[in-house]
């Protein structure tokens, strides 16, 4: 009887707590959609969660930096509106999922997430004209590295990325051991920024292998040393 009493003064307590969890709205969209959502929000709050000097390079405009590896982002986080639809990006999504559960946590109850972040955001044409200056190789400069007998794998990726750092080390080691067949560029996506905008690269680590200059495979994400091996025979 005692247990039934207990379950009936508690189903109270459960439905409001159903309700409230509910009234969360945490979603991961599109760069088109994302663009759209914040120009129908007055005053949007941006938070760009990657680090100050990524944030110096290029940002949405109106974004203000909150470094999700720095330190006291609850409390940066805490200054914002919680009731007011925040949109929360980084370079390519990582940082920003976790940016986007520590905000639901501090009860922030409308979360925006720009899917594939900045990469897929400039893939996508939704960045303004930055690179008037170019930054990094120039595409002449990079059709320049095709030009090869043999196979040619271009490797872009980041210093904070972690797939990245577990393929460089295979990747360093095909590059004399297959020097005969293939030759392997290796790029940082942060310091090629005009490249990865032409190439419309969305996503990294991301591989293309060039065959006499024409695009023969591509591979976005992480890839094991024996897959890629096969891909190169």
């Amino acid at each position: 009887m005692k247990r039934h009493l207990f379950f009936f003064l508690m189903l109270p307590f459960t439905i409001l707590s159903c309700k409230e969890a509910s009234n969360t709205i945490k979603e991961t969209i599109a760069p088109k959609t994302f663009s759209e959502k914040i120009k129908a929000t007055p005053n949007a709050q941006i938070l760009d969660v990657r680090t100050l000097e990524e944030f110096e390079a290029q940002h949405l405009e109106n974004a203000i930096n909150v470094d999700w590896n720095g330190d006291n982002f609850d409390a940066k986080a805490n200054m914002f509106n919680k009731s007011q639809p925040v949109f929360v990006y980084c370079m390519s999504g990582g940082r920003s999922q976790k940016a986007a559960s520590k905000l639901q946590e501090l009860g922030f109850k409308t979360i925006y997430e720009l899917d594939g972040g900045i990469l897929k955001w400039n893939a996508e044409g939704f960045s303004k004209p930055i690179f008037n200056q170019v930054i990094g190789m120039t595409n002449k400069a990079y059709q320049t590295l095709l030009q090869s007998d043999k196979l040619v794998l271009i490797d872009f990726y980041a210093e904070w990325c972690g797939p990245c750092k577990k393929m460089a080390p295979y990747l360093i080691k095909m590059e004399k051991e297959k020097a005969d067949k293939v030759v392997i560029i290796r790029l940082d996506a942060d310091k090629n920024k005009t490249l990865v905008a032409d190439l419309k690269i969305d996503a990294l680590p991301t591989l293309l292998l060039y065959d006499k200059q024409k695009l023969k495979w591509k591979n976005s994400g992480f890839i094991s040393e024996t897959d890629l091996i096969k891909q190169l025979q």
